[in-house]
């Protein structure tokens, strides 16, 4: 089945709400208690980096529908994938120049992939040609906490179901929604009260004020109700 279509958002008829950069464990259930629908933690260098041990200690104690997540940058295949199942992860998140060739290799032993583009970028413009469900759509600085002109997405080739990343925060992000009309959305420093701290307040605010500017989605009944406890990993 694909994550398209079992994301605890879209089964509920509303935005996927990614929470980024999780660096322990009372962050994560925070995200989860406010409802989002997926934790992200970075492995790739960057002040919100964490230890795949670290991360397993986190995960295995959320619950069996929220979708956990990867963060990698040009790292080979085998260590994305190594580094996924050490850490206990759903998913794993692209973030660099991964080519489709890569993400392919990723995507054989790790069922659900999350490839990131720059907007306005080449790799934007093929997006369709990375063969994964889900493409995030990213400002040129990634983690700068700067949001990028929201036009450019219109660039982003069709086929993908689209998830917006790039300096949102409680103030912007329903702006941005309404704008872009996206998919999803994810969130790291927008939520912050300090480098690697989420702020509940902001992230509450955040996940309301993106599911309350989306329009509302027609579930049909070939759209089953989906749980992750159901999968074995």
């Amino acid at each position: 089945m694909p994550l398209a279509d079992v994301c605890r958002g879209y089964r509920d008829g509303c935005m996927f709400v990614k929470i980024c950069g999780i660096t322990n464990e009372d962050d994560a259930l925070l995200a989860v208690a406010m409802g989002a629908d997926a934790v992200g933690f970075i492995f790739a260098p960057s002040p919100r980096q964490i230890a795949a041990q670290q991360v397993y200690d986190i995960t295995r104690r959320l619950p069996p529908e929220i979708l956990t997540v990867g963060v990698f940058r040009d790292e080979h295949p085998s260590r994305v994938i190594d580094t996924v199942n050490r850490a206990g992860l759903k998913a794993a998140q692209l973030h660099g120049h991964e080519t489709p060739s890569m993400v392919e290799d990723v995507a054989a032993s790790i069922r659900w992939v999350i490839k990131v583009v720059v907007a306005g970028s080449p790799d934007a413009r093929r997006a369709n040609e990375f063969g994964t469900d889900l493409i995030m759509v990213e400002g040129p600085n990634p983690g700068s906490g700067k949001v990028f002109d929201w036009s450019l997405v219109e660039e982003v080739a069709e086929g993908p179901r689209l998830i917006l990343a790039g300096g949102l925060n409680p103030d912007n992000v329903g702006e941005a929604v309404r704008t872009v009309r996206p998919w999803g959305v994810d969130a790291a420093t927008g939520v912050e009260k300090s480098p690697g701290r989420k702020d509940a307040l902001k992230v509450k605010a955040f996940i309301e004020r993106a599911r309350a500017a989306a329009p509302e989605r027609h579930l049909g009944p070939d759209v089953m109700p989906y749980d992750w406890a159901d999968d074995e990993f």
